[in-house]
């Protein structure tokens, strides 16, 4: 599935969730739900990012019954207040049927979209939201708009870069919504538009359901399902190289090598656009498969050889290990 850029859709959904985790440490936590949504906050805006609703639910906690004294800190609810909220498999419906039809996600950051799914998922609502997920992460957009694309700040160092006013407290799902909305909306739509982001917590099964999305300066390949690291490592189309500029297939620079065992580089290079870098991360499944999320992208002669220096360092480095070993 190729996508170079989402087209202008009829209203954003920007949310917040606030949660709760295991009080007594991750030793006791649920593993299927280490954080247990206890509030959802969302506005629905139009085109023109204008808020045209909003939707609140406080979410009465079923997993972990007494809040860690963290999430009481930030939130400042009381487990007496949750008990009288709703169960999660009637809000979360009640939020879908909110968002309506045609609608992209928005959020601060990656991590709610990913807790929203994990949520549904122990309840075995999942089925209810397919993915992977495209939506726009409002930090990341703030970051390429306002600062150097790479860092993420925070929610309040946000609004007062902006100098937006703060006339609500932060750390509740409302508020923190409608920061999120404000940001949003004062972005651009050229910054938005072309720089949405992809999530993979419902990765791609089959060959047809592969994404390979381009962007103004990269080009983002999510692969199907592999049995092993070893058998992706052996797939062609994992290992070479298009040029995401003309498509031209690339001659290989710098053999593929290894940083641990979930980070592969290589170098190729493009006749017309010059040196590419290919950046492969390997993902694991909960079912233990594994599938691959590569980045291609334009990258300077300085670049070629700090990648050259750091895989030289690394054979050296193994030299040495073998040494030791035969010692």
């Amino acid at each position: 599935m190729l996508n170079r850029e989402i087209k202008a859709i009829d209203n954003f959904i920007v949310f917040d969730l606030e949660w709760n985790q295991c009080p007594f440490g991750k030793g006791r936590e649920n593993k299927d739900i280490p954080f247990e949504i206890i509030e959802i906050g969302a506005f629905k805006l139009n085109k023109e990012k204008e808020i045209i609703d909003e939707f609140h639910r406080i979410i009465r906690p079923m997993v972990y019954k007494k809040i860690h004294f963290q999430t009481q800190k930030i939130i400042g609810m009381d487990i007496a207040t949750l008990e009288k909220g709703e169960f999660f498999y009637r809000a979360i419906k009640d939020f879908l049927l909110w968002c309506g039809d045609d609608f992209s996600f928005a959020t601060w950051g990656i991590a709610d979209l990913i807790e929203l799914q994990r949520n549904m998922k122990y309840y075995g609502l999942l089925e209810l939201l397919p993915g992977p997920i495209r939506f726009f992460d409002v930090q990341k957009l703030f970051s390429i708009r306002y600062d150097d694309g790479k860092s993420r700040k925070s929610l309040e160092h946000a609004i007062d870069s902006l100098q937006l006013k703060k006339e609500r407290d932060f750390h509740r799902a409302l508020s923190d919504a409608n920061y999120t909305a404000e940001i949003l909306a004062v972005i651009g739509d050229k910054t938005i538009y072309k720089n949405y982001s992809i999530d993979v917590y419902q990765n791609p099964k089959q060959k047809e359901d592969e994404i390979v999305a381009v962007f103004e300066h990269y080009l983002k390949y999510i692969s199907r399902e592999f049995k092993s690291k070893e058998e992706a490592m052996r797939d062609r189309e994992i290992v070479e190289v298009k040029c995401f500029k003309c498509g031209k297939q690339l001659r290989r620079k710098i053999r593929w090598f290894s940083i641990g065992s979930k980070k592969y580089y290589s170098i190729f290079f493009c006749s017309e656009h010059g040196y590419i870098k290919s950046k492969i991360r390997m993902k694991r499944t909960e079912k233990e498969t594994f599938f691959v999320v590569k980045t291609i992208k334009l990258i300077s002669e300085e670049e070629v050889e700090l990648i050259r220096k750091k895989q030289e360092l690394l054979k050296s480095k193994r030299r040495e290990r073998r040494k030791i070993i035969k010692k």
